[in-house]
């Protein structure tokens, strides 16, 4: 079930090729036999816990088709495949010519662990399970660029979405959010596929950090004690603005647990505390992704897990400066990314943008400033240092909390009007 391999070397003492695990250090750990000899090798492009299936041997098809079976007559939605582009290995296992990361990007290029192209017989097997219950849709977690070699992975008889990383790894400007949205709706448009929005989830820095700092660590890196520390204030008004300039995409736009909050990443957390495999495979050299999983604060006053947990434990501590983030004190709280958020929701459904016409609107922006035009809302970012004029029409939402209709745009805020 699982990929196992004699070692090189005089006495197989040697892993079976160069292949480096993404959480850091070797790809492959030797077993030892029940005689207590050395044994061979298995691969783990991941953990030491988390084995590679082996998906030569049909017994692992079958094993996750009936996974999916059990789940799909359970009644689940669907299912977000997790490291989509990483189940089949090329043929021979060869050495790796390039430094290990989790990304394949580039049209050409194959790598011998990611993006394999018989990964797509796979998909279309699941495709034809999933596509025998009403109503279900997998979502594929696939670090595969450029976004013309990620859409092959959401044609018609394939996964239904991708999530779209090129759009995560784009960052607050405006050239970069033209182009990769043009990309991104041009590519998905020809395998007849809605486009994507994301950005933040489970593995890198919370956006509101990233936003604040001047340049970004490498996926998996994190933000430790000893790094540079984000601007908090710059991030969350970068952040607010950036959420609202894509909620008002066409596509489905997905949200990370606690970005309603303006959560931003917990930078500070002790090594003692740390879970995250990246951080003990390194040594400490990179500090991982705990600081984006640590527990929603619920409560400002609701104990050391601000209210997550009735013991006031969690699998990973809170720092104090999560207390003022606490969804008791967003709630109902005008101007506050709480309510930002259930408002730009709430339009996104009532003006139908997920389904929408878009066009940039040229004539509404500027060098420093983005518009473009959804159904009958009209986005405008303004990316400058300087404020601009708002153009006519109805205010239906903005992150500017002083904001009127006859009043500027200030840099970093986004506002929606009605044509």
């Amino acid at each position: 079930m699982y990929i196992f391999r004699d070692g090189n070397g005089a006495n197989g003492e040697l892993p079976p090729n160069n292949w480096e695990s993404v959480f850091g250090g070797n790809a492959w750990t030797r077993t030892t036999n029940s005689d207590g000899s050395p044994g061979q090798w298995y691969l783990h492009i991941f953990d030491s816990s988390q084995p590679d299936f082996n998906w030569e041997n049909p017994k692992v098809h079958a094993l996750f088709e009936d996974v999916l079976r059990f789940w799909l007559d359970k009644g689940v939605a669907g299912f977000r495949i997790d490291v989509a582009h990483g189940m089949v290995k090329a043929k021979g296992l060869p050495d790796i010519q390039t430094p290990v990361s989790q990304t394949v990007d580039d049209e050409e290029t194959e790598h011998p662990f990611w993006g394999q192209e018989g990964i797509h017989e796979i998909i279309r097997s699941w495709r034809k399970i999933v596509d025998e219950y009403d109503d279900r849709v997998m979502c594929a977690e696939a670090w595969v660029l450029p976004l013309s070699r990620m859409a092959k992975w959401v044609r018609p008889d394939e996964y239904h979405q991708t999530f779209n990383f090129g759009y995560l790894e784009t960052g607050w400007n405006k050239a970069g959010l033209m182009k990769v949205i043009t990309d991104s709706l041009t590519e998905f448009g020809k395998v007849g596929a809605p486009s994507t929005w994301v950005l933040s989830n489970h593995d890198v820095i919370r956006h509101v950090s990233r936003y604040g700092l001047p340049g970004v660590p490498p996926q998996g890196d994190g933000i430790g004690p000893n790094s540079e520390q984000p601007d908090e204030a710059v991030g969350l008004r970068k952040g607010r603005a950036a959420t609202a300039f894509m909620l008002g995409l066409p596509g489905s736009s997905y949200l990370f647990q606690g970005e309603e909050l303006g959560l931003p990443e917990h930078t500070t957390l002790d090594g003692k505390y740390r879970e995250d495999p990246t951080w003990f495979r390194t040594k400490g050299q990179r500090v991982g992704r705990d600081g984006c999983r640590v527990p929603l604060p619920w409560e400002a006053n609701g104990g050391a897990s601000r209210g997550f947990s009735s013991t006031g434990k969690s699998w990973l501590p809170q720092p104090d400066s999560y207390a003022r983030y606490a969804r008791d004190l967003q709630e109902g709280v005008a101007g506050s990314t709480l309510e930002l958020y259930k408002r730009l929701i709430k339009l996104r459904k009532e003006h139908s943008l997920g389904s929408g016409e878009f066009r940039f609107a040229p004539e509404h922006s500027s060098d420093s400033t983005l518009a473009y035009i959804n159904n009958d809302v009209l986005v405008l970012s303004n990316f400058g240092p300087d404020s601009v004029n708002v153009p006519a029409g109805q205010l239906l939402v903005t992150t500017q909390h002083d904001l009127t209709i006859e009043g500027v745009l200030e840099h970093d805020q986004t506002v929606w009007l009605k044509l």
